[in-house]
């Protein structure tokens, strides 16, 4: 592990500037417990705000509603980032989606390699979606384009 800055490095932005998937991680509002979800409706306004989407389906909004402090895990540069930072609603629901979906800023308090001691990533784990290619583009658009005008 290392110390924690304020900012995103250059390099994580710029990841955080294209599609790629995170951990979120909220503290469950029926155990109190904590939680980590796999999301891909996220980008990086700044180097010290992250924007995702969330369906209302998911039993996230109301964890981030009842408490708004979240962890977010990305796999890059080698590394294991650890993004801690608060959330708060830009857009409720999200317009232009064709269903519900909660849009939340994340206002980042510290940022830090949560790799342990002596190790570096090999490769950074990779995803593909297992739905119909073009449905998922068409909505991935739909919601990036929402999620930009917010």
């Amino acid at each position: 592990m290392s110390e924690s800055v304020t900012q995103m490095t250059d390099t994580l932005l710029s990841q955080l500037k294209s599609e790629t998937f995170v951990l979120l991680n909220t503290i469950d509002v029926e155990t109190g417990g904590p939680t980590s979800s796999a999301i891909s409706w996220i980008y990086a306004l700044n180097a010290s705000t992250l924007r995702l989407a969330i369906d209302h389906r998911s039993r996230l909004v109301e964890n981030i509603r009842n408490n708004p402090l979240v962890t977010i895990t990305v796999f890059a540069d080698g590394k294991v980032h650890a993004i801690n930072g608060r959330a708060s609603i830009v857009l409720d629901p999200l317009p232009e989606v064709p269903f519900k979906l909660c849009c939340f800023d994340i206002s980042i308090e510290a940022v830090r390699n949560a790799l342990f001691y002596g190790a570096q990533l090999s490769s950074a784990p990779q995803y593909i979606k297992t739905y119909d290619q073009r449905a998922s583009e068409k909505l991935d658009g739909q919601v990036f384009s929402a999620m930009q005008k917010a």
